[in-house]
């Protein structure tokens, strides 16, 4: 399995990768969850790629770059198991070799509010980086976790806004016994933070089950949410229901994303679910 750095040996490399090729980018630390996004990629594609990048652009001030979890070794030999194909694992001067001020990819509507709104700049990272490994790596399809569910969404408009040829995938969230979404930030729970964790997951399906028994007012199921993460030690940042577009839903709505977001000591922790009327 080549593991490259360099640009030209990347595009070297996907040239000699044969059939489909599917794209899996990450920031490494990798888990089980990332390993089902190798997984899916592969029931798409007759080759995976694998991206490890702890990218700059998606960091705010204060936030945990410098301290983010960079695991190449093991990562590469995980990922060598799990029958990959190639790994770019760039650095950040080959990614942004005029520095990390120069160009960027912003998508407009829908990366203002949840997490655009607490984490100001995030998205555009997220999307310049990703636009990036799709014009490098050329991929047919690029796979995406759903417990980064608006991430997923502003990529997919991205691709298309800008003509990508490139498939976006979803893949469903990972989860412990206990519920907690799969995360490289989980390390960073307490073990009395690690126990309230599994809270933000039952707090969702609470809100989903008023959902499927018919309940229309929003504004309740949220604030119930918001208490109820509140009450486990959360600082939460939202909870809420939205279309699965990202719009306000109205009462006539059959669908629906619950989302929510919030501090649990170091960590921020994010997960969502699909709603459908019973």
């Amino acid at each position: 399995m080549p593991i490259v750095s360099d640009i030209a040996a990347l595009r070297e490399a996907r040239a000699r990768l044969p059939g489909r090729v599917a794209l899996v980018p990450t920031m490494g630390n990798l888990h089980a969850g990332h390993f089902s996004l190798v997984r899916a990629a592969r029931e798409r594609a007759d080759s995976v790629a694998v991206s490890i990048f702890v990218n700059p652009l998606q960091f705010g001030p204060g936030e945990d770059y410098a301290d983010y979890p960079r695991t190449l070794e093991d990562d590469a030999a995980a990922l060598a198991e799990e029958g990959v194909d190639l790994v770019f694992a760039p650095d950040r001067r080959r990614m942004y070799p005029y520095g990390d001020s120069a160009t960027r990819v912003t998508v407009g509507e829908g990366a203002e509010i949840l997490c655009g709104e607490f984490r100001p700049g995030h998205f555009e990272g997220v999307t310049t980086v990703v636009a990036m490994l799709l014009n490098l790596v050329r991929p047919d399809v690029a796979v995406f976790g759903e417990k980064d569910y608006q991430q997923l969404v502003l990529i997919r408009r991205m691709a298309a806004d800008l003509h990508f040829p490139t498939e976006i995938a979803g893949a469903p969230t990972v989860r412990e016994d206990d519920g907690l979404a799969m995360s490289s930030r989980n390390q960073y729970l307490s073990a009395a933070e690690r126990a309230s964790a599994p809270e933000l997951y039952a707090a969702l399906r609470e809100a989903a089950e008023r959902l499927r028994a018919g309940e229309r007012d929003y504004a309740a199921i949220e604030a119930a949410g918001l208490a109820r993460l509140s009450a486990a030690g959360f600082r939460p940042d939202y909870f809420t229901v939205l279309s699965p577009d990202l719009r306000r839903p109205d009462a006539a709505a059959g669908e629906w994303r619950v989302l929510a977001a919030g501090r649990l000591g170091r960590a921020r922790l994010i997960d969502n679910l699909a709603v459908a009327a019973a």
